[in-house]
């Protein structure tokens, strides 16, 4: 019988006892899946559950085959027992992650109709939770296991526990042989490094007291030859002077020079001495530093014996020191004459490091201020944006109305639904540059800019259209006076004929079409009134609601203007007997209208 091990885990289990409160439980559930060959072949699954603090706690189910299908039809499952096991394991899994979780999704609990669990069947419960009720996804009833199988359950655990410790013991006496051998390692290490370091420290103190021994004789020989020399000049002095007393004043000057030279060479010997002193000095100071660095080498040595796995690159670098400590005092001479040079540099450097940061300085200052000016601009400009983007929401709700009321209008607004499609694209186009203006300062810049000249165009074309519109009412009130004048010739005329005295003032046929004409406009006349009533929305001319200039041009088929009078809708339609030139100045209307009302 072969067994094959699938989930061995501690999971948290949720008691049920009769009688009894619930409490938690942590249970090793062990799912192994048995072959057996003799005599025929099949494989039954075993799930075992123990408790490790409780070596007496032991359940165990059997599963064969002929089992799972009598399970199968009462849970109602839907998976093959080739499947069952995996996913058995699977919602053991769900349960392990939510166990820590206060409120778990998935939980196992341990139900038992006896009050305590002391060797009765006890039911192993998958429940999922869920606000509205506790779903039971599957339940399996486990066996207390008897005497024999809770011996062969201790002696197997047992026998794990003895292999265990084989194990560790193997195990530590390796480590044992390693660490004492790594210890005896280090310490003859440490011992060659010790006796280095006390050869070494020798050496320095050898050379050392050799050094000083040596200035010291130097120095003794320079003072006896000094106060030899001395001697010997004022032997020569004295000599010279019994000799040469005729020649008194040249010897003189010739000792007085003699002198001279004499100083000089004894300031040099005294400071031949003072540099003799100062080197001892140098060298006592030297001595000082290796011995620091000596002890620190101890130090390092005694770190030693607590870094064993480190040892052998501490010990390579502990060499490396021990050079570079050799070589530096060979080296500390050659630097103490290269320090002056490298004061000099180092101060011709710090001016020019003092001459680039006033430099730095004036350059920051400059940027900082630039800075300031950029943020102006740029708050200037979100202000500029925020009232374009308030004029665009103005024109969105009253581009609404205007699509609520056009609804109502006849084949004229049809024409007129067209340009506010036109408006419409407009202003999805100028909220799409709005968008792509938040990109780039630059393209903001342009577009108010952009937006400035058209409100200025508009407002120009504005108050032109005022003055055409004050042109026109000039062309109608003179029109309806060039009526009225007609009119009255009319009735002189009419009073003439009855008295025999007949005066044309104008010709049947011109009449005619005149009466036609007036015919015409009264009927337009009333079609606009009845259309610009449509509009009580509508404010004066002179708002132009945000729009661009180019929706106020006059066309043919627009709506006339509210606040106009009717002598104003009827001038609309006298535009074909009027010249070209009335659009412009009110002066070049006057002559064509005269031509057709003369009087």
């Amino acid at each position: 019988m072969a067994a094959e091990s699938m989930f061995n885990r501690p999971v948290c289990v949720q008691v049920r006892c009769q009688g009894c409160e619930e409490r938690r439980l942590n249970v090793r559930v062990n799912i192994e899946l048995l072959s057996i060959s003799n005599p025929v072949q099949k494989k039954d699954l075993a799930v075992r559950l123990t408790d490790d603090t409780d070596p007496f706690f032991l359940y165990k189910l059997v599963i064969s085959e002929e089992d799972f299908q009598s399970l199968k039809s009462q849970q109602g499952l839907l998976v093959d027992f080739s499947a069952f096991p995996q996913k058995f394991i699977d919602l053991l899994q769900q349960c392990i992650q939510e166990q820590n979780k206060d409120i778990p999704r998935f939980l196992l609990q341990l139900v038992s109709s006896a009050s305590v669990l002391d060797h009765a069947p006890v039911s192993l419960n998958v429940v999922e939770t869920n606000p509205f009720k506790h779903l039971t996804h599957l339940s399996l009833k486990f066996l207390p296991g008897n005497d024999a199988e809770i011996k062969k359950f201790l002696a197997s655990c047992l026998k794990c526990l003895k292999e265990d410790k084989m194990m560790l013991e193997e195990k530590l006496r390796k480590t044992e042989e390693d660490l004492t051998r790594q210890l005896s390692y280090t310490q003859q290490s440490l011992s060659e490094k010790s006796r280095e370091l006390d050869k070494l420290k020798n050496e320095w103190t050898s050379y050392t007291t050799a050094l000083t021994n040596k200035h010291t004789q130097e120095l003794t020989n320079e003072k006896e030859r000094a106060l030899q020399a001395q001697a010997q000049y004022q032997q020569q002095h004295e000599q010279q002077k019994k000799e040469l007393e005729n020649l008194h004043q040249k010897s003189i000057q010739q000792l007085q020079n003699r002198l001279s030279e004499l100083e000089v060479i004894n300031k040099d010997l005294t400071e031949r001495r003072y540099k003799g002193d100062s080197t001892v000095r140098e060298l006592k100071a030297k001595l000082s530093g290796i011995e620091d660095e000596c002890q620190r080498a101890k130090q390092e040595v005694l770190s030693l014996r607590r870094e064993n796995t480190t040892l052998d690159a501490e010990c390579h670098e502990k060499e490396k020191l021990i050079n570079q400590l050799q070589t530096r005092v060979a080296v500390l001479e050659q630097e103490i004459k290269d320090k002056d040079q490298l004061v000099i540099r180092t101060k011709e450097v710090l001016d020019a490091t003092q001459e680039q940061k006033a430099i730095l300085e004036e350059s920051t200052e400059k940027k900082q201020s630039h800075i300031e000016k950029l943020e102006t601009t740029i708050k200037s400009l979100s202000a500029e944006l925020l009232k374009a983007n308030e004029i665009i929401k103005k024109l969105q709700g009253d581009l609404r109305t205007l699509i609520s009321k056009l609804k109502l209008k006849n084949t004229v607004t049809i024409q007129q639904e067209k340009l506010l499609a036109e408006k419409e694209e407009r202003l999805q186009k100028e909220q799409r540059e709005l968008q792509e203006m938040g990109q780039s300062l630059r393209m903001k810049e342009q577009e108010v800019c952009k937006l400035q000249e058209q409100l200025e165009t508009t407002i120009q074309k504005l108050e032109e259209s005022k003055q055409l519109l004050k042109t026109n009412e000039n062309v109608i009130t003179w029109l309806n006076k060039q009526l009225n004048e007609i009119q009255m010739a009319k009735k002189l005329e009419t009073s003439a004929s009855t008295h025999g005295g007949v005066r044309t003032a104008i010709s049947p046929h011109g009449m005619i079409q005149f009466n036609t004409q007036l015919s015409k406009m009264n009927r337009c006349s009333d079609v606009q009134t009845v259309t610009a009533t449509s509009h009580p929305a509508n404010k004066e001319n002179g708002d132009n609601l945000g729009l661009e200039s180019k929706y106020f041009k006059k066309k043919d088929d627009s709506i006339p203007l509210r606040g106009l009078s009717q002598n104003t809708l009827n001038a609309e339609y006298l535009k074909p007997y009027l010249s070209t030139k009335a659009q412009s100045s009110p002066k070049a209307a006057v002559t064509p209208a005269s031509a057709y009302f003369p009087g």
